[in-house]
């Protein structure tokens, strides 16, 4: 979403620091569990789950599979869905990518709010 939508690439981290507070971590165990398999599991279980509160999820009850309501997350979801038929591996390609970063071949990135560019050291020169 943040490539497609933002111009940016960046990750949910599966473990960070908190910035609201001091010596507490946020640990999320499931970000390798996919979607469909939660689902089937709420499902199987016959369980409700409760709405997040995040700003990106605002319209999901209103988004409905047949695109009458769209947001940007579902209408990404449907077009990830669309290339793995045609290529079953786009979606583990995609979460792939951004953990075989080469910076040596990257324009620019950002690190510690401080953005570094290719040109930066292209010559030798640091």
């Amino acid at each position: 979403m943040g490539m497609l939508y933002g111009g940016q690439v960046q990750t949910m981290m599966p473990k960070l620091h908190s910035t609201n507070f001091e010596g507490m971590e946020l640990i999320r165990p499931m970000y390798l569990v996919r979607e469909a398999d939660i689902i089937k599991w709420r499902d199987h279980n016959d369980l409700h789950f409760l709405q997040c509160a995040c700003h990106f999820t605002d319209t999901c009850t209103t988004c409905h599979e047949d695109g009458t309501t769209a947001s940007k997350r579902l209408e990404t979801k449907k077009l990830i869905a669309e290339l793995k038929q045609g290529y079953p591996q786009v979606e583990a390609n995609i979460f792939n990518s951004v953990s075989n970063v080469n910076l040596s071949t990257v324009i620019a990135y950002k690190q510690n709010g401080v953005k570094h560019h290719f040109l930066d050291t292209y010559d030798g020169e640091e």
